[in-house]
């Protein structure tokens, strides 16, 4: 779960990460009061998205009145702000953060995230603050520091110390900046957070450090322990049918293809995906219904499929372990009987009580195909989706 800019600095303002004054606003009214309430004769008018690249974006605007702040405000809120990362539908700016400007020395990047294959928190750290991390990493690697946390003594003084030389920093600067990267470190811990993502985090002309902006990212799977957190969460900033998906305990995310892909199993999931790209075809989603799924949960997913209008034809693969392939197919005939199916269906079920499904279906006059292994259902649902195509 994703948290706005204005949340995250003030969780991180919680756990003694220096951020600048700043308030959210949800109105023009709202802004011109936050602008008072913040003080001085200059202000940032920040689009509050779940996505970077919002100054390119005309979403981070700097204003000299409370007019402007007002105006900037009034043209930004309830309109879609499209960044590189948004893709070109955009999303909805509902709140705006009103904060200070800072005078600018230089900028930093330090990030801290999980790393699943040495199970301990590691950071990051660059002196090219302010650009994209990912081309950083990628062009010119020597800039990045990666220094993982031992969980059992946790964050040391001396890894604050190498960070710190690392950027630069004068040595009245290394004591603050192991303040941060302890606030950092008890977030990820206290907090289940996935991801924290300073950038920039700036040197100011009076040689302070300051986080400018700030991405928190909370593992999902935590929330039930967080239900403050969990009460931050900005559905308008999240892809619908992911959301629908959740309340049905379907794991979902849409993706840019035409074949939707409903299967039982991450892993088996990920490689439906794989060997469809393998024939030809591109995966419109992943969805994988669980291993204990029922034929209801099943209903609900076909529909989530087709809710997507770049679907052309789709993939059901099963196995059967845990779940029943003939309640599988009792969800499918559920599913087209409510919703009206107008693409190509191909269907594989193997496992236990497989006959029995495809018995079903093969009673039910639905217009299917079905497939005797993995390999001939992507082949079959690839052809399917060309036809539909031509």
């Amino acid at each position: 779960m994703n948290l706005h800019e204005y949340q995250a600095k003030a969780l991180l303002r919680r756990y003694a990460v220096p951020v600048p004054a700043g308030e959210p606003a949800a109105t023009p009214d709202e802004a011109r009061a936050a602008a008072l309430s913040v003080g001085g004769a200059r202000w940032a008018v920040k689009a509050q998205v779940y996505a970077g690249g919002r100054g390119k974006a005309g979403g981070v605007v700097l204003c000299d009145s409370v007019d402007a702040v007002q105006a900037e405000a009034r043209r930004l809120l309830g309109s879609r702000l499209r960044t590189h990362q948004t893709g070109p539908a955009g999303l909805p700016v509902e709140r705006v953060l009103i904060e200070a400007p800072t005078a600018i020395a230089r900028e930093l990047y330090l990030g801290a995230l999980v790393d699943r294959a040495r199970e301990r928190v590691v950071f990051m750290a660059s002196a090219a603050g302010g650009m994209d991390i990912e081309t950083v990493a990628a062009e010119r690697p020597d800039e990045l520091l990666f220094t993982h946390v031992d969980p059992v003594v946790g964050l040391m003084p001396w890894q604050g110390r190498r960070i710190g030389f690392f950027l630069g920093l004068e040595a009245s600067r290394i004591k603050p900046l192991q303040q941060i990267l302890q606030g950092l470190y008890d977030v990820m811990t206290g907090c289940d957070a996935s991801l924290v993502e300073i950038n920039p985090l700036v040197v100011t002309e009076t040689g302070e450090l300051l986080a400018l902006d700030a991405k928190l990212t909370i593992d999902d799977n935590a929330l039930y322990r967080h239900g403050d957190l969990a009460a931050l969460r900005d559905p308008s900033q999240e892809d619908a049918r992911e959301l629908a998906a959740a309340e049905h305990q379907l794991s979902y995310i849409s993706l840019d293809g035409n074949i939707g892909c409903m299967v039982n199993g991450a892993g088996l999931a990920m490689a439906t995906m794989d060997l469809v790209k393998v024939h030809g075809g591109m995966p419109a989603n992943f969805l994988d219904v669980g291993g204990g799924t029922t034929a209801e949960r099943v209903a609900e997913a076909f529909k989530l499929i087709l809710s997507d209008d770049k679907v052309e034809a789709v993939l059901v693969n099963i196995f059967g372990g845990i779940v029943r392939c003939d309640l599988i197919a009792e969800g499918i005939i559920r599913a087209v009987a409510e919703v009206d199916i107008d693409v190509p269906l191909v269907v594989r079920l193997e496992g236990t009580k497989a006959a029995e499904g495809l018995a079903l279906l093969a009673g039910s006059g639905l217009q299917l195909q079905t497939a005797a292994s993995l390999s001939d259902a992507a082949d079959k649902v690839v052809a399917a989706a060309a036809s539909a195509c031509a």
